[in-house]
């Protein structure tokens, strides 16, 4: 029996896949992550080269349209930092250096940092590493497995600790305030034949 209803477009690159395997044949986990780091690197250049071209609002080569006197100017080379290692990505520039990349910003050199701000601050709330890997699928449609998000959240262990491990003073002054105000017509009402 065939695989299920598949396009034509998933059984295209499952034949590239396959091809590719062939003539690169994966020895073990390591190669894996590598090839993982690798397409994850040519899907963000890729789009880095998308962002350029709207901002300049034509494509590479097609001088044609091109209606602004800015142009391409060449490749940065930035190393980013993924769940999967370092990988080295070429950002494309700018002449007059207006282009402001919104996947990778400027000065970022971390892929998940917004996200792993947000996993933090989840995890201080008191949400459990389940609770935080649905809602980080939910709101960015990015699967992450408990371990990732454990390691994630093991950033802030040492600070919690060291906080809970601080010395104490020996006094501290607390003030209790209570009060209770409720709104009584009649004084209301002697308050008014008085003035």
């Amino acid at each position: 029996m065939g695989r299920r209803n598949e396009s034509s477009e998933k059984k295209r690159r499952g034949a590239l896949i396959g091809e590719f395997l062939k003539e690169n044949p994966i020895k073990d986990g390591s190669d894996i992550n590598d090839l993982v780091k690798e397409l994850i690197a040519q899907v963000l250049e890729n789009s880095l080269e998308g962002e350029l071209d709207d901002e300049l609002g034509y494509t590479k080569y097609d001088y044609k349209n091109k209606d602004t006197d800015n142009s391409r100017n060449g490749y940065s080379k930035k190393t980013v930092r993924s769940s999967y290692g370092d990988m080295e990505i070429e950002v494309p520039r700018d002449r007059k250096n207006e282009f402001e990349p919104q996947l990778i910003q400027k000065n970022q050199n971390t892929l998940s940092q917004d996200i792993e701000s947000k996993i933090i601050s989840m995890y201080a709330k008191g949400m459990s590493t389940g609770d935080i890997e649905d809602h980080v699928k939910d709101l960015y449609g990015i699967e992450m497995s408990d371990s990732t998000i454990s390691r994630i959240t093991d950033k802030v262990l040492p600070l919690v600790k060291e906080w809970q491990s601080r010395p104490l003073e020996e006094i501290y002054a607390v003030v209790f305030l209570d009060a209770i105000h409720y709104h009584d017509r009649r004084i209301q009402q002697a308050n008014e034949k008085s003035d």
